[in-house]
């Protein structure tokens, strides 16, 4: 068993790809990360806007930092 729980995103674009994936993680009864610092999108306020939104209802967002550690810390267990 994997014991998988969690989905990290990153990608372009946030409004589309990074937001759809998201959703249907959640919906799949993952807890969706998304990275802000690794996703993109064409226009920097479509990007604060949908990172807004899905950190208000969809996911949690963490940064670039934190995800790193977190492997890491997995490595070194």
């Amino acid at each position: 068993m994997l014991r998988v729980d969690s989905c990290i995103f990153a990608g372009f674009s946030t409004s589309g790809c990074v937001r759809a994936s998201a959703l249907d993680a959640l919906q799949h009864g993952f807890r969706p990360i998304v990275v802000p610092e690794a996703c993109g999108d064409r226009d920097p306020d479509v990007q604060a806007a949908n990172l807004f939104d899905l950190e208000q209802k969809y996911a949690d967002l963490n940064d670039l930092t934190m995800v790193q550690d977190y492997f890491k810390s997995l490595s070194a267990s």
